[in-house]
């Protein structure tokens, strides 16, 4: 089984790195939630927990398998289930899915990563000069039908 080798430290110390507080709650189980810090990374897909944690949201629907390319171009396998709510901490609450992967212990932590599906969907936008999220006030609906202006 590959693994998922996700170094924690690094990030907290290189400029650009932001970090939230997230919660993702069972869709069909209330109250199986799991609360966690994550990395807010824009090139990565939805959300991806480590798969040691699966258990604690409880009874999740398996809606497919993904093959995942990581940082250093490793080829990885997650499972996606859903249906979840993911809170971003300050932020509305967004209904999606979760892909759970192998991933190792970095100085005794996971390193789950919020990437730029589930950033969008939550109207949300990062703002990696002042290292922070924004919401986005609008949503623009020009490109869906092929307005230009």
């Amino acid at each position: 089984m590959r693994t998922l080798r996700l170094r924690q430290a690094r990030w907290m110390t290189r400029m650009g790195r932001i970090f939230t507080e997230i919660t993702i709650a069972n869709g069909l189980e209330p109250g199986r939630e799991i609360g966690c810090r994550a990395l807010v990374d824009t090139g990565a897909w939805g959300l991806q927990l480590p798969r040691a944690w699966k258990e604690r949201l409880g009874t999740l629907q398996v809606l497919r398998t993904v093959e995942l390319v990581t940082a250093d171009q490793r080829v990885v396998t997650g499972e996606v289930y859903g249906p979840v709510t993911i809170r971003i901490e300050g932020f509305e609450p967004v209904w999606s899915e979760v892909t759970f992967v192998e991933m190792e212990l970095e100085s005794g932590r996971y390193a789950p990563l919020l990437g730029y599906t589930v950033l969008e969907q939550a109207g949300v936008a990062v703002d990696v000069v002042g290292g922070r999220l924004l919401k986005i006030p609008h949503m623009d609906l020009r490109a869906a039908s092929g307005s230009a202006g």
